[in-house]
């Protein structure tokens, strides 16, 4: 049954969207975007509406979706509406649901996910995550709820709001060279040169996934192209400063206090950042970003410095999920997040990650030395050992020793049998929202379990005072 229409909300009165699509539902709703689904006047397209509250989430998911346009595996931006002092309309192409809801469902299946449908879904993942970041796109909340699945089987990226564009180390946004650098100070955003004018934002050019012959080409092309939007960022970064919050380190520990939003599938991803980039040419990152459970560490831990490794980690969490049809780490917390990897990954030391000690709260943060971890072998039960190597290719302290997408792509596992099923083989389940109420369990209970305070939730622990501050032991 649809769902009686809000006429008060702005999508509603706003000419030029309802003069080409007639909206039938909201679909999802959210502190930072509404989604609606809609049908297009013009041949009955249905199409999802994604109406954006947050000016950065709006910016940087056209922007990313512009450059990944041609990606089958990423969700397909028709044209987006956005005016002076109105929210950002992004008319998406519709999918009803996601890898979630194909997890829960399996969960009620004799038999679960066939290693065939593994392999599938796994590939599909991997091609549309090897395409962004051979864009030099890190995604930074990919999760089951942001990977939606089509009618025939199709799946897709989406939830671009936490994205970012990144240059490598060296690189020179003004001149697009490279120079030299003394030390590795991690990827930085890729901003372009300053703008004067305020235009209105219009479509940006077609991006393929692997135009990488004419790099250099492509990319002043897409900044001339780019340069009224990029103009917008420009001039309502004064706006944004008073309506983010300043997380500086947003660690586990600096969010300590901040119970994380709960999960909805449909909604934009929720994100305590602070301003990133705005005037600051040197596009600083920020650490809290991601959904809890599918977070690396070195962003638990505060980095800043972090690149497209921080993707490769999520993946790890959401392959073995597929594997299991259980979360890997499922923390109620941040603290109790990063005690569960610790738990069965061992402590992170500079054997295993030499550059560690580097992160803001390494030394702030400790936890009692673990003897026997779990080890992620016994995580995954009754797996193959090609199926534990790829998750433990991916969910490694090390972010250099992660396997690229394209290099798991090229993994034997997915040659030998059971080879991956067809697209069309695959079973996809009849709607988004589709499991038992009286389930305990269920896609909507994985975040924001908590109280308000992360060191509540983990237990015992002594704060001792350093030289530097404070540090925190978790025993």
């Amino acid at each position: 049954m649809e769902q009686p229409l809000p006429k008060s909300w702005s999508i509603h009165t706003r000419p030029e969207i309802i003069a080409k699509y007639q909206i039938l539902e909201r679909v999802g709703s959210g502190a930072y975007s509404d989604v609606y689904r809609a049908r297009r006047l013009s041949d009955d397209l249905i199409v999802a509406l994604k109406e954006v509250h947050d000016y950065q989430s709006a910016f940087r998911e056209i922007e990313a979706l512009q450059m990944l346009r041609n990606c089958p595996n990423v969700v397909l931006l028709h044209e987006y509406f956005w005016r002076e002092d109105e929210d950002a309309v992004l008319v998406l192409e519709f999918l009803r649901t996601d890898l979630s809801a194909v997890i829960r469902d399996a969960k009620k299946r004799e038999g679960g996910v066939r290693v065939g449908e593994v392999k599938r879904w796994m590939l599909q993942i991997l091609c549309g995550v090897d395409a962004c970041h051979r864009n030099m796109i890190v995604h930074r909340d990919l999760k089951p709820g942001n990977l939606l699945v089509s009618d025939d089987g199709v799946l897709k990226l989406a939830d671009f709001g936490q994205a970012r564009i990144l240059m490598e180390p060296g690189f020179d946004g003004d001149n697009n060279q490279q120079v030299p650098v003394e030390q590795n100070i991690g990827y930085q955003e890729y901003v372009p040169p300053p703008l004067v004018a305020v235009p209105d934002a219009h479509s940006l050019p077609n991006q393929g996934c692997n135009n990488q012959a004419e790099e250099v080409t492509n990319r002043e092309e897409y900044l001339r192209q780019l340069v009224e939007l990029k103009a917008k960022r420009h001039a309502m970064d004064e706006a944004d400063k008073e309506t983010n919050t300043n997380d500086g380190y947003s660690s586990c520990l600096a969010t300590g206090t901040i119970s994380d939003i709960d999960d909805d599938p449909l909604k934009s991803s929720y994100s305590y950042e602070a301003e990133e980039g705005g005037n600051d040419r040197t596009g600083a990152l920020t650490s809290c970003v991601g959904t809890r459970w599918f977070r690396a560490p070195e962003l638990l831990y505060g980095s800043i410095d972090y690149g497209l490794e921080v993707d490769l980690w999520s993946l790890g969490c959401i392959f073995s999920e597929l594997l299991t049809l259980e979360p890997l780490f499922p923390g109620v917390s941040d603290i109790d997040q990063l005690g569960r990897i610790i738990n069965v990954l061992g402590n992170l030391t500079e054997e295993v990650w030499p550059s560690c000690s580097k992160l803001p709260d390494y030394r702030t943060i400790s936890f009692a030395k673990i003897e026997n971890p779990v080890s992620l072998e016994a995580c995954l039960p009754n797996r193959s050992p090609d199926e534990i190597s790829i998750v433990k290719r991916l969910v490694c302290y090390n972010p250099a020793n992660r396997a690229t997408a394209m290099e798991l792509l090229n993994d034997k596992y997915f040659n030998e049998e059971p080879l991956p099923l067809p697209v069309s083989e695959l079973h996809v389940p009849l709607t988004k929202n589709d499991h038992d109420e009286d389930s305990p369990g269920g896609w909507n209970d994985y975040d924001g379990m908590g109280s308000d305070s992360d060191f509540d939730d983990f237990g015992p622990f002594n704060v001792k005072t350093t030289s530097s501050g404070f540090s925190i032991q978790f025993s």
